[in-house]
């Protein structure tokens, strides 16, 4: 991948294509933890795409692209939920057809669906990426025990969603 990186530094657009193209299902499944909106999520992955391709010079350590790509695509979601709590829309429900599983992740999106869009960016990130609760802490901007909390809280929501008892964020 850093040759590739390199390629792209230096202009090649057929190299950063390629750097795209092997990333976008780790695009897709950070975006769909933030957002619920397939719409929100394309929007999130083109400007994480327009602002890598604009950006991709700023990129200090070639090792690190899908790591600097993945906080940008965070950053455009954080904006994109920003934007959504300052307008007041009409809540929408979530349709999820068959469009998640082209990344093999509709089974943990279904799953973790009742969690706040926060938490689950916060699992996406721990069990899809297999993250430290450190480096969710560092792209996240919290606080480590925040996280830590979250993981907590978020795992015992989805226990008692699973055993029937529906009070999210409740203890179990």
């Amino acid at each position: 991948m850093e040759l590739l990186v390199k390629k792209a530094k230096r202009g090649d657009a057929e190299a950063f294509i390629e750097l795209i193209e092997q990333n976008k299902q780790s695009m897709y499944r950070v975006a769909r933890g933030f957002l619920r909106e397939e719409e929100d999520v394309a929007d999130a992955m083109s400007e994480t795409v327009l602002t890598c391709y604009e950006k991709i010079c700023t990129l200090k350590q070639d090792a690190y692209f899908k790591t600097w790509m993945i906080r940008i695509m965070i950053n455009h979601c954080k904006n994109i939920l920003r934007t959504q709590r300052r307008s007041i829309a009409m809540e929408s429900v979530p349709e999820m057809e068959n469009q998640e599983a082209a990344v093999g992740s509709e089974g943990f999106q279904e799953l973790i669906e009742p969690l706040k869009e926060q938490d689950r960016c916060i699992f996406t990130l721990y069990y899809v990426y297999g993250m430290k609760v450190r480096e969710i802490a560092a792209y996240m901007e919290m606080n480590e025990n925040t996280v830590t909390t979250r993981l907590k809280r978020g795992r015992n929501a989805l226990r008692n969603e699973m055993t029937g008892n529906r009070e999210l964020g409740g203890r179990g």
